[in-house]
């Protein structure tokens, strides 16, 4: 039967969260429940509460999660009570073309629970990214869930949900980042401290960090830089030449989504280097380029979709690597809150000083 848990609700543009009773409905075919155990505050649940995303309100904010399945609907059979899975919002469809290529990280008809959450007034609740676990509890579809080592902590397990993920993806799997390579990652925020995290274990041997924070810069080299540039008062593209003999990296990964921020990436990358924008812009944002650079400079511009990563794949290896002590995800927990700290961890985002808050339930 339903089940009334408690929820983080955003109910109207730029209206503060508050926590409510969620009505969570038994799995359907091919459905879970799961209960939730941890949840990054992600920036793109305050897009949601912002307006940024979509106007359907009310948003079930929360998507960045480990946690338990309790249960499940017809049909699942990846996924049974009782495993420790993280949550992930590309859950691929085996069926698209782009799987059946053979490309399912590229998957083009991703699907979420068939069912809604509700409100206790019956108002259907819109779940972040499909997940919405701001939530004791949470309704998904069982491919969400992906099976990882229960040994690992669940405020560390869930950052490979979202940011964490795509920052490390964005270097290894979209940038392609080898043993030896030269790297730079622009924007050292969550994402971008990932990228760096990434790159470091693919065994790149220059790790550029830039930033505007010398805070920032300081987390950066903790994660795995070896050089920092504040580009406040230093142009990076002049640094990052300066710091590869001149040439420029064979990655740069721009972490911040900007015009300005990946006209440097472009120009700061060795001939037939590769750009990867992992910063996500805003609809309105637009960028000029002549045309003969591009031709000149060859290489790949490319983006990167959640890390262009196959959770099935990427979740269990990582997971594992931390385990093994060659991979520090704890170092991306910044502080443990509670439910109803979600909207002071927003107001924490502006500060700069976290690169994650995570709700522990």
């Amino acid at each position: 039967m339903p089940q009334e848990v408690r929820g983080v609700v955003a109910p109207g543009r730029n209206e503060p969260v508050r926590v409510e009773t969620v009505i969570v409905p038994d799995p359907g075919p091919g459905e879970a429940v799961v209960r939730v155990r941890a949840c990054g505050v992600c920036h793109t649940d305050l897009h949601y509460k912002q307006g940024g995303i979509s106007d359907d309100y009310p948003f079930l904010l929360g998507h960045e999660a480990a946690g338990v399945v309790e249960s499940v609907g017809d049909g699942v059979t990846d996924v049974a009570p009782g495993d420790f899975v993280i949550l992930n919002w590309r859950a691929v469809c085996g069926r698209c073309r782009a799987c059946l290529r053979g490309r399912p990280w590229y998957c083009f008809d991703t699907h979420n629970a068939t069912q809604r959450m509700t409100l206790a007034d019956g108002r259907e609740l819109s779940p972040a990214l499909g997940i919405g676990a701001f939530a004791e509890k949470t309704l998904v579809a069982a491919g969400q869930c992906t099976k990882v080592d229960p040994a690992v902590a669940p405020e560390v397990a869930g950052l490979l949900g979202c940011g964490v993920m795509a920052g490390i993806g964005a270097a290894i799997n979209t940038g392609g980042v080898g043993r030896g390579d030269s790297v730079a990652v622009i924007g050292c925020g969550g994402v971008g401290d990932a990228a760096i995290a990434g790159s470091r274990l693919a065994g790149a041997a220059r790790i550029i960090a830039v930033d505007i924070s010398d805070s920032k810069l300081a987390t950066a080299r903790a994660m795995g830089a070896t050089h920092t540039v504040n580009s406040t008062d230093t142009d990076p593209v002049e640094a990052i030449r300066e710091l590869t003999g001149g040439h420029g990296a064979d990655v740069v990964i721009e972490a911040v989504g900007r015009p300005e921020t990946y006209r440097q990436a472009f120009y700061a990358r060795d001939l037939a280097g590769t750009v990867v924008l992992v910063g996500v812009p805003t609809p309105e944002m637009t960028i000029e380029l002549p045309l003969l650079d591009v031709f000149g400079r060859g290489g790949a511009l490319k983006s990167s979709w959640y890390g262009d990563c196959l959770p099935s794949r990427d979740f269990p290896m990582l997971i594992d690597l931390h385990l093994q002590g060659r991979l520090d995800l704890g170092a991306f927990v910044t502080e443990t809150i509670a439910l109803d700290q979600v909207e002071q961890a927003f107001d924490r985002m502006h500060t700069g000083d976290v690169l994650r808050s995570v709700v522990v339930l």
